[in-house]
């Protein structure tokens, strides 16, 4: 007897890489092997990616995806050869909601953006003679384009010779970085230019503004706000003004429902204060920015790993809120929003570390510390960073096929 065939879609294989960047996780895909139809901005490539990822999940666990239940693996790359001038390939990120059928474009993932170079190289995104000339001094530079924001990165791929002549990338080493368990080789990113000529590193036109949070369940109606946009728009605040210390881990924030609230309530009047927003409903649909982060002086803490964090050892304290939680260590993104505000003396990051002039900081967050540069300057009345670097890591963990029902996207 012959058995029917089944009235179900049957699941369809694409070509992904599963890839840890600085202390998040992402599928990667090459825009090219992705499906027709999801090879275009639209309702079909975002329904593809949930059903990837294992969005919406009401579990919050994303149980039947690649997802691991947090905004830090809750990701998505597609890469593609760049049609820009001077770059080698386009990186566009996609941030998966994880309850919601949602996914934010609006911005880039700093941590990610540390794969990027090395994952291009390995799907034959980046011209083999660049690979082969750069291959002797161990470094390859991959100038990426990031496409959520029209930026340029570069990052400084380490690459050896294997055996047989063949470049290959290096992902073993003995960089670590905290928020990551094991050591691997250092990847440094440059992010040139991460603020428009044409517009303001600091959208208010002030460095420090008052910041009204009256109904935001504070203690006082008006606080001190530094509004950023660099790496990404991001609120910072005082940790005092908030009640906090800036020594927080994520237990001490993610279990407290009401201060979620309230954190949300003032990021979402922060998007309004700096214009990303037009009113605070805005914020329901753009959880990915603005950042809400708060930063104090450098004080001794524990980190989240049993790791003591000594005061002398580092210049600030920065927590950041990701996707309506407490990050774990600290967006990449925002790293590069820390490095701006703090070579910029006056803001409150600054003055947080000092209030000295500065070339680079190394800030305390939950999981250890992370050193990062800048260099800003007033132009035309208008600050400018020229440069954000940073060191971060990267490793290939899976290379295969992802499986998606067909009738699912």
């Amino acid at each position: 007897m012959t058995q029917s065939r089944p009235t179900f879609a049957p699941q369809i294989p694409v070509p992904a890489t599963y890839m840890r960047g600085g202390t998040s996780k992402g599928t990667f895909f090459k825009l090219g092997d992705l499906p027709q139809r999801c090879q275009v901005a639209g309702e079909a490539r975002d329904k593809f990616l949930l059903r990837v990822i294992g969005s919406p999940d009401p579990y919050g666990k994303q149980i039947d995806g690649l997802g691991n239940g947090s905004s830090s693996t809750s990701k998505t790359v597609i890469l593609s050869k760049s049609d820009i001038a001077n770059h080698d390939v386009n990186y566009l990120f996609g941030q998966v909601n994880i309850a919601k059928p949602m996914i934010d474009w609006g911005g880039n993932c700093g941590n990610l953006t540390a794969a990027v170079g090395a994952c291009a190289i390995n799907m034959g995104l980046v011209d083999a003679e660049r690979i082969n000339s750069s291959a002797k001094d161990g470094i390859c530079e991959v100038r990426i384009w990031q496409q959520n924001i029209s930026k340029t990165i570069i990052a400084h791929v380490p690459v050896y010779f294997d055996d047989s002549g063949k470049v290959q990338v290096q992902e073993t080493g003995d960089f670590e970085l905290d928020g990551v368990t094991f050591p691997a080789a250092e990847v440094l990113i440059d992010f040139i230019d991460p603020v428009d000529a044409t517009s303001s590193m600091f959208p208010t036109g002030n460095l420090v503004d008052n910041f009204d949070v009256s109904g935001c369940g504070l203690d006082k109606d008006s606080v001190q706000a530094t509004f950023i946009n660099a790496g990404i728009p991001t609120v910072f605040m005082n940790a005092e003004d908030l009640g906090l210390t800036g020594t927080e881990l994520q237990a001490d924030i993610n279990s407290d429902k009401a201060l979620l609230a309230k954190l949300e309530t003032i990021r979402a009047k922060g998007g309004v204060a700096m214009g990303v927003f037009d009113d605070i409903s805005g914020a329901e649909t753009s959880q990915h920015m603005p950042k809400l982060a708060w930063v104090a002086p450098a004080q001794s803490y524990t980190s989240s790993s049993g790791k003591s964090v000594n005061a002398e050892d580092i210049d600030l304290v920065v927590r950041a809120m990701s996707m309506g939680q407490l990050h774990h260590a600290m967006m990449g993104t925002a790293a590069v929003a820390i490095a701006a505000a703090a070579t910029t003396q006056g803001t409150l990051v600054n003055m947080a570390a000092g209030g000295e002039a500065l070339d680079s900081v190394r800030f305390g967050h939950p999981s250890g510390t992370l050193q990062v540069g800048g260099s800003t300057e007033l132009v035309d009345g208008r600050w400018q960073a020229k440069k954000v670097s940073m060191s971060r890591s990267a490793r290939r963990i899976m290379v295969g096929e992802v499986f998606v029902p067909a009738d699912s996207f």
